[in-house]
């Protein structure tokens, strides 16, 4: 299947990379605050334009002008500048590692699981080949083979 992607340079694929996280910080300007009582000096306070977003794979796709999280990840899988989709994910990936800190993990758990970590939990799946001999040694009377070699005594 022949995807389409978005055509750019190396150089303006690095920075559409950067300037997507410069974007999901937010955008804000500052004004003075009236002083809370008589006396107090005047603070600064943030208004917010555009409020700060998280940093996500899909957003980053989308930013970039992708149509699709496939052809994304095909793009960073066969794509003249994978490396540098590859570095954006692993901004990503740092985001979330960063809330690993926080008070609530399950999502970030949940989020860098998805991107391919695990939890440190590795079971070893390679099967040892081991040789076990049985003899078999026999005793008593030897088996019937059918119903009929069997005599019943009363």
């Amino acid at each position: 299947m022949n995807r389409k992607y978005p055509k750019f340079t190396a150089d303006e694929l690095s920075t559409g990379v950067n300037d997507y996280f410069t974007y999901i910080k937010g955008k804000y300007r500052t004004t003075k605050a009236p002083p809370k009582k008589p006396g107090d000096k005047p603070t600064r306070q943030k208004i917010w334009d555009r409020e700060p977003e998280p940093a996500t794979i899909t957003g980053l796709a989308l930013f970039l002008g992708f149509s699709s999280r496939l052809s994304f990840d095909d793009y960073e899988q066969k794509g003249k500048f994978a490396q540098l989709l590859r570095r954006g994910r692993l901004r990503i990936e740092a985001e979330y590692e960063k809330k690993l800190h926080d008070h609530y993990t399950s999502g970030p758990i949940f989020a860098l699981k998805s991107l391919g970590w695990n939890d440190g939990k590795t079971i070893d799946t390679t099967s040892v080949s081991r040789s076990l001999n049985i003899k078999i040694i026999e005793t008593g009377p030897k088996p019937a083979n059918s119903e009929k070699e069997v005599i019943i005594e009363e």
